[in-house]
């Protein structure tokens, strides 16, 4: 039996209805190369979790291959099970859908599709989400701004998702707020498997091939392509069922409260605070040697977001980045010349060559107390690279703990980053707490949000470094 909040989400009959999803954010995670040690993903092969008498899928036909070959091809997935659905857009839809997910049972799956690069922020354009006996249904949120009766009819239910922190935002947006999730990228991550992208986990576990299209695609486009449905219909076809799997493994390998409490944490954090000095993250800014181009950058940043946020543009459609960093080294003494230069000759930047030179002109004057220094004030340690330099008993307690980490990390399969949060590792080695002893250094890492199971597997290790020097 596993844990509450962690038991099987389906029995054999529930596995006929499932879900897949696809991350949509452009910056997906990385894939971490971390061997599992306690079970190979190939021991959870398809029929395990997709009974012979479920309907079919419709899947690629493909020839069996020898019976030499260590695994079969995967199979690839390309429409439904049950045929693409409307698109849920009208108030009456929409109260039918939930009522059908309220009346379904087991975990629901979710995913939620944006318009990243094309629209400005992160808002959802369309939802998708699967429950055994409710079906799949695809929510336009964009005419239907409430969607309480839908979280009313999901809320306690245990949500699934892949890579849950890309999508949680834009569903809370919404009005969307589960209370209980599983994170099949993280789940993956914990089970120490080799890859944690969507398609290699669901390949691994599942045996299905999941097509790469649209993920990257402005979604806000009105009607949605039929291509487009089909693609996002499968972001939840075969979800839950890969949910069941990596549920089994995290049980054998031990780790189902470890996930629970990664779970749990999620859903703690909330959405993420805004970034301070969010035009600090302009490419190209470290090639900028002054507070007063910094401050001229400032400016033109802030010109150009108020501007896409007005628009609703992505702000690098309404001005490049590389533009504004060229605008601000050339330092043009008029329209005429920035418009001389190459990121400034098409017609829609001639029609607003006034606002640009305008924000320009407000940084040049900008009393110099308050431009902006060179360097962002740091918040916490500084570079790993100038630790040598500043503090080198400091570094050595780094070089101890990154060791000592490794060394954990390759036992229990887990990557070193998800078995603690390597910015939490640098702050304790560059400011050690005292008295440097195991209580006050779990004490450190408690406030610092690690969970109790990393504790548990590192406060120890972690003190022995920070005595070291």
């Amino acid at each position: 039996m596993l844990p509450a909040g962690l038991q099987p989400a389906a029995t054999d009959e529930d596995r006929q209805e499932g879900g897949r999803q696809l991350s949509t954010d452009p910056t997906p995670h990385p894939e971490q190369d971390v061997a599992p040690q306690d079970v190979a993903p190939q021991d959870v092969a398809p029929q395990d979790v997709a009974p012979q008498d479920v309907a079919p899928l419709d899947v690629a036909p493909q020839d069996a291959g020898p019976a030499a070959e260590p695994a079969p091809e995967a199979i690839p997935l390309l429409a439904p099970r049950d045929g693409l659905t409307p698109v849920v857009e009208t108030s009456t839809a929409l109260v039918a859908y939930a009522e059908a997910l309220r009346s379904g049972s087991g975990p629901v799956a979710v995913d939620a599709e944006r318009a990243s690069g094309y629209r400005y922020g992160q808002r959802a354009y369309l939802v998708q989400m699967r429950r055994n006996g409710s079906g799949t249904g695809l929510i336009d949120p964009v005419p239907l701004p409430d969607l309480s009766v839908v979280q009313e009819a999901i809320g306690d239910v245990e949500w699934v998702l892949h890579a849950a922190n890309q999508d949680l935002p834009c569903l809370a947006e919404i009005g969307l707020l589960p209370r209980r999730i599983f994170d099949t990228e993280l789940a993956a991550r914990l089970a120490g498997l080799p890859r944690v992208g969507l398609g290699a986990v669901v390949e691994s576990l599942l045996g299905f091939s999941l097509q790469k299209g649209h993920s990257a695609a402005d979604w806000s486009t009105r009607p949605l392509p039929e291509e487009w449905l089909v693609y996002a219909a499968l972001d939840v076809e075969v979800l839950v069922d890969l949910r069941d799997a990596l549920a089994a493994i995290l049980q054998e390998q031990g780790k189902t409260d470890w996930a629970r409490q990664e779970f749990e944490a999620i859903l703690a954090a909330g959405p993420p605070a805004p970034k301070s000095d969010p035009w600090r993250r302009t490419s190209g800014v470290h090639g900028l040697r002054s507070r007063r181009q910094l401050g001229m950058l400032r400016s033109m940043w802030q010109a150009r977001d108020d501007m896409a946020r007005r628009r609703d543009v992505a702000p690098g459609r309404v001005l490049p980045d590389s533009a504004m960093v060229s605008a601000v080294q050339a330092d043009p003494v008029n329209e005429g010349a920035l418009l001389e230069l190459p990121v400034f000759r098409g017609r829609a930047n001639r029609k607003l060559v006034a606002t640009w030179f305008n924000a320009l002109a407000r940084g040049r004057a900008v009393p110099e107390p308050e431009l902006p220094p060179q360097s962002k004030p740091g918040e916490g340690p500084p570079p790993v690279n100038r630790w040598a330099d500043r503090d080198p008993a400091a570094a050595t307690r780094l070089q101890v703990a990154r060791a000592a980490l490794a060394e954990v990390s390759e036992k229990h399969a887990v990557p070193v980053e998800n078995l603690l949060s390597p910015d939490l590792v640098r702050r304790l080695m560059w400011s050690p707490p005292e008295p440097r002893d195991s209580t006050t250094v779990a004490g450190v890492l408690r406030t610092g949000g690690a969970r109790e199971w990393q504790i548990e597997l590192t406060a120890d290790l972690l003190t022995d470094a920070v005595t070291r020097a």
